[in-house]
């Protein structure tokens, strides 16, 4: 099986240390290694090098060649131009089509998620392969069960088990819902039939070819361009001519909302997954208690409470009596604000496009 991380994006939720040149992947949020490097690592000692890709924007190529250095080269997938998840994954099964159409593959994402129970998540692919093996046709999902009712988070749904493979249960899909009312949010805690939706699936390129076939031909007619073009000496000038011209739009829009039910299976398991794409998220993520503080650098907190603060300077940040704040110091941005104005943080960014502050985004 092959597995392809998705290392594109740029994370302005984790601004001021994540942006258009230094993206969230790439920077040491966690301990002394970057988001990819974890997100790779969790792989080991299950997976090769050889069977590893990443695909990402043809800015980062030297950052992912650099962190990932036994990564073979023809490994890195490169989109000439940002379009979106549905383009990237399009371009992704275009090259695995014509490689080994029927060869497993996993697609995963290598930014902003941390996985804690590492060895079941590999166990996890390795089930999903099995079952993809025997049947070339079906997509099998790979959920977290769900630790709180998040409203934020979509959900998987599926019905009650088929059977176990490895201690793994396996469980016919049923649909998605996208972050669910809390109402809604805590029905799905508790009815045992619904997981967090981490984007984690397991197919072949076969089968994802055929569905942006039946469900996005606009998108195909694209994408069968360069699926012609790939492994001959045209294929970097088809790439670069035909893919920045495609229309954006996200994998779940294009394909994955559209898929017959009867195609896809479900692994609801405990990973100790979490979402770190936001500061907020980070801080539950490493928190042991609620209260607790989270920190990283020279910090210095006294009578503090329920604050992250990530201090990326040799400047010693000191708080004192802080309650639920983010404080993020880098060597030319300062962020304080609440926990709960993370949201605001996209939009701050956005509005420096064409001022004096543009340089920071």
């Amino acid at each position: 099986m092959k597995v392809v991380f998705f290392a594109g994006g740029v994370g302005t939720r984790l601004w001021p240390l994540s942006r258009k040149n230094t993206p969230k992947q790439f920077e040491k949020i966690i301990g002394d290694k970057s988001m990819l490097q974890i997100c790779v690592q969790k792989l080991f000692p299950e997976f090769k090098w050889e069977d590893i890709y990443i695909s990402t924007g043809k800015e980062y190529e030297q950052i992912v060649a650099r962190q990932l250095e036994k990564l073979p080269k023809e490994n890195i997938i490169i989109e000439p131009e940002m379009r979106d998840i549905g383009p990237a994954v399009g371009l992704v099964t275009a090259i695995f089509q014509k490689i080994n159409p029927n060869e497993p593959i996993a697609l995963l994402w290598g930014s902003d998620h941390l996985v804690k129970k590492e060895d079941v998540f590999r166990k996890a692919l390795r089930v999903a392969e099995g079952i993809v093996k025997k049947d070339l046709n079906k997509i099998v999902f790979v959920g977290q069960k769900p630790r709180f009712a998040s409203q934020n988070l979509g959900y998987i749904e599926f019905g009650k088990k088929i059977e176990t493979i490895n201690d793994i249960e396996v469980h016919p899909f049923v649909g998605f819902e996208y972050r669910p009312h809390l109402s809604t949010a805590e029905k799905f805690l508790k009815d045992g039939y619904h997981a967090w939706n981490l984007g984690y699936f397991v197919t072949t390129p076969k089968f994802l070819w055929e569905q942006f076939k039946k469900f996005s031909p606009i998108l195909f007619a694209d994408l069968e361009k360069i699926n012609q073009a790939y492994g001959t000496g045209d294929y970097q000038k088809v790439l670069s001519k035909v893919y920045p011209t495609i229309e954006k739009v996200s994998f779940d829009n294009a394909i994955l909302e559209k898929i017959d039910t009867k195609d896809g299976l479900v692994l609801s398991i405990d990973i100790g997954w979490s979402d770190i794409g936001a500061w907020e998220a980070l801080k539950e993520a490493l928190s042991e208690a609620i209260d607790e503080n989270v920190t990283k650098g020279k910090v210095m907190l006294e009578d503090c409470r329920d604050n992250l603060v990530f201090n990326f300077t040799n400047q010693l940040t000191v708080g004192i009596d802080l309650d639920e704040l983010l404080v993020i110091n880098t060597e030319d941005v300062l962020l304080v604000c609440p926990k709960n104005s993370v949201p605001k943080i996209k939009k701050l960014v956005e509005s420096l496009g064409g001022t004096e502050h543009e340089h920071l985004t």
